[in-house]
């Protein structure tokens, strides 16, 4: 009976050992998993932190005082909105055609931040948080609004909505120029959900070209933060010690999609120049200089034949130039490198870029530039995508017979606002979709797209890109 009981106690002794074990080594870890943010592959996304609005962070590095960032996340908090991106893909088979049950849906949902920039209700967030998106909802306040999108710019990452309020507080907006790198930043967002949370670090680095931009026209010019950024955090706040805005958090850089100690914030000038463009154009005016750069240093310079026996290797090399393009015009000719644009000094491309950035077709900027040794200078007028000078808006055209409305892009036809019995819903097309070929025909204006379904009755494929930047292959039927 003895040893009966023995067994039992030395099990029930084993029982609670392994429960233990098992809590610390398989659900604990978990539980530290979701802290520590597992992140989406590459890049993409955001961060803050857990809220110590009333805490001193102390550095653990000796002789540094305690840094009190209370004052900043209170300022900055208020003007951080919750976003969610909710779209609806459908499947389409011939079996549905034939019994007409229009397909499969299956929703998503997608979540990030966005910051307040007018009191009116209008906000900035990144292009990826709302680009797929059919549906668009803000939590702000314990309320949730239905947003309206306003316009977006794939180039910089970064789009506009507007919610239907007033009174709200936008974010006080800093001067990005002015960010110096070991200088102390917060990032404010909403990561896994979790409001308002606020992180801090330090500027790593400013100028950083990280190749993430799928754009003809890419401008990559972040500031690199040491701040945690994690998912929900994209298009969130990065203020300085005084709670002004200096950037949007757009992304971080990790080979297992945890945050590392790598993220990166558009830079606010470069923001704001955005947001201004897409309320008064509906899309971003972009200056063309006509000309690619390449960073100049000892491998550049070898490759053109340049003096390698120079001390330092400052500005942008003109790599190649666009046939009866501005730069061209200007007499910039291959080879030349540029050290300055404006009176400002562009010692890398990111840098050359960003100042362009800030232009409008038809702007003249003075370019200061070195040619075999020796200082030159010459004016440039920039243009448009299409090589004009004036600025550029978007056409949307309803189509009534589809039910939709649509607006030539470079790439198609991007297709709006379905109706719920549209055609193009029916054959599984979503909105934001870029139609680029149907059956064998190139589709490169709206009417393209009309005429077609106007007139075309039998089988047939329709190619298109999604707003997730996936190529895709829709079979139809019209009868």
């Amino acid at each position: 009976m003895r040893n009966t009981v023995k067994i039992i106690v030395i099990g029930f002794i084993a029982g609670l050992t392994g429960t233990f074990a098992g809590y610390q080594y398989f659900i604990k870890p978990s539980l530290q998993q979701l802290q520590t943010a597992p992140q989406f592959e590459g890049v993409k996304f955001d961060s803050p932190t857990l809220n110590r609005s009333s805490e001193a962070i102390n550095s653990s590095t000796p002789g540094l005082a305690p840094v009190d960032f209370s004052e900043a996340a209170a300022k900055a908090t208020p003007s951080v909105v919750f976003i969610n991106s909710i779209s609806e893909g459908v499947s389409v088979s011939y079996w549905d055609w034939f019994f007409g049950d229009g397909g499969s849906r299956q929703t998503q949902v997608s979540s990030g931040s966005g910051v307040i920039f007018t009191a009116d209700g209008y906000i900035v967030t990144n292009n990826h948080v709302v680009a797929s998106a059919q549906r668009i909802e803000v939590n702000y306040n314990k309320r949730v609004y239905p947003a309206e999108l306003i316009g977006t710019d794939p180039s910089t990452d970064l789009a506009v909505i507007r919610i239907n309020e007033t009174n709200l507080p936008p974010v006080t907006l800093g001067n990005a120029k002015n960010v110096q790198v070991g200088e102390w930043v917060i990032a404010v967002g909403n990561p896994f959900t979790l409001a308002s949370t606020v992180t801090a670090g330090i500027v790593s680095a400013k100028g950083r070209r990280i190749g993430i931009l799928e754009d003809k026209f890419p401008i990559e010019s972040f500031i690199q933060t040491d701040a945690a950024i994690n998912p929900g955090n994209s298009g969130g706040a990065l203020v300085n010690k005084s709670g002004e805005l200096v950037g949007i958090n757009t992304a971080i850089l990790s080979r297992t999609g945890s945050y590392t100690g790598y993220a990166f914030a558009v830079p606010v000038d470069i923001a704001k120049k955005v947001f201004e463009d897409l309320v008064k154009y509906g899309m971003v005016q972009k200056a063309v200089f006509g000309a690619n750069v390449v960073e100049y240093d000892y491998a550049s310079a070898r490759k053109y034949d340049l003096d390698t026996n120079v001390k330092n290797y400052n500005g942008v090399l003109l790599e190649s130039l666009d046939k009866d393009g501005p730069a061209i015009a200007a007499g910039l000719k291959l080879g030349d490198v540029i050290t300055k644009v404006n009176g400002v000094t562009v010692n890398s491309q990111s840098a050359f870029e960003e100042e362009l950035s800030y232009h409008y077709p038809g702007d003249k900027i003075s370019v200061n530039y070195v040619r075999d040794g020796k200082p030159g200078g010459t004016t440039v007028t920039l243009v448009n995508r299409n090589g004009g000078t004036d600025v550029i808006k978007r056409k949307i055209i309803s189509a009534p017979s589809l039910g939709a409305q649509l607006e030539a892009t470079e790439f198609g036809v991007k297709v709006f606002k379905m109706d719920e019995k549209s055609v193009l819903k029916r054959i599984g097309v979503s909105e934001n979709f870029t139609i680029t070929q149907i059956n064998r025909a190139r589709i490169t204006e709206p009417q393209d797209v009309i005429e077609f379904f106007d007139k075309y009755r039998g089988e047939g494929y329709l190619f298109g890109i999604n707003s997730s930047r996936q190529r895709v292959q829709l079979p139809f039927i019209i009868r």
